[in-house]
């Protein structure tokens, strides 16, 4: 089955600050701020919500076609897809510009300061859908360029192709209607119980109206697990037992890419759900969003331990 991803493709920077922020902000001039901090070093990472899905579910022996965007400095990132044997046709380059990028520096306090380049994600992917069979196809709308969110979901529909929305932290950009029109049609409303939240509250609609513009709402609820609601039912699907908890940072993205597994080989949404947790207890136990592995023999075997 073709499995598309459209969202965000970005390297993640980060930075270890050897003291503490708050040693250097004087809190009465903080309205002529101008500070430097000197840090340690910089590590680069690789991310952004299509590329740690993409990634994952290349674990999972799948070959999912990103669409995004990505910059002049994609060549490494490049190499990684290349090295997964992931499929680029999906990807435009814009030469003008660099791949999304966040810069992350945190202190020894756990503070973090972040700026975030959209760079290249400013500029919609373009991908056409022309030819592709809607019943061997699926398709998650992640966070990523927004034109691509709008015009993605509605290609979705005039080609009678199932979908996952996904909208995260697109979520503050969204008017009622055009957030209306997003979940309308789709297979499955994917979210954190945040984010249901703001949906809920941005479109003045309670799960039971959303229900009647999506097939089924998923709303992760980190060491909790997460819960399926439909319109017949509730079910609570447990977190899967991870060998150490480092960084919860790309669980939820790891979790969207076990329960397409799932739905790629026909398991019910419930049996798809335990794959995402079972996926997502890898990414919780490495810093980074792309830093873990597995094996498929060692997946399953981890998956029978939990939900057997």
């Amino acid at each position: 089955m073709q499995i598309f991803i459209s969202g965000s493709l970005a390297y993640d920077r980060i930075m270890d600050f050897p003291g503490k922020f708050a040693d250097h902000i004087l809190p009465d001039k903080i309205h002529i701020l101008n500070v430097c901090f000197m840090v340690n070093g910089l590590i680069e990472k690789f991310g952004g919500t299509a590329g740690n899905i993409a990634y994952n579910l290349a674990l999972l022996g799948e070959r999912p076609v990103i669409l995004a965007t990505a910059g002049q400095d994609f060549d490494r990132y490049e190499g990684r897809l290349r090295q997964l044997e992931l499929p680029l046709t999906g990807i435009r380059r814009i030469p003008e510009e660099f791949t999304a990028g966040a810069y992350i520096t945190t202190d020894q306090s756990d503070n973090q300061i972040t700026g975030f380049n959209p760079g290249a994600m400013k500029y919609p992917s373009q991908f056409q859908f022309d030819g592709i069979d809607p019943l061997t196809a699926l398709a998650i709308v992640a966070p990523g360029n927004l034109e691509d969110m709008l015009i993605y979901t509605q290609s979705y529909k005039a080609h009678k192709l199932r979908y996952i929305f996904d909208p995260g932290q697109s979520l503050p950009q969204w008017s009622k209607e055009q957030l209306e029109d997003m979940i309308s049609g789709s297979s499955l409303l994917i979210s954190n119980d945040y984010e249901l939240e703001m949906i809920m509250k941005v479109t003045g609609r309670s799960k039971a109206d959303l229900l009647r513009l999506t097939g089924a709402i998923i709303t992760t609820q980190g060491e909790k697990g997460s819960l399926i609601t439909t319109r017949a039912q509730e079910v609570q699907i447990p977190a899967a037992q991870a060998d150490r908890v480092i960084d919860p940072t790309g669980a939820g993205d790891a979790y969207r890419a076990g329960l397409i597994k799932g739905l790629v080989l026909g398991q019910s949404l419930t049996a798809a759900a335990r794959l995402g947790a079972c996926c997502a207890s890898y990414a919780v136990e490495y810093h980074g969003t792309q830093e873990h592995h597995f094996t498929l023999e060692d997946f399953w075997a981890r998956h029978r331990a939990n939900f057997s």
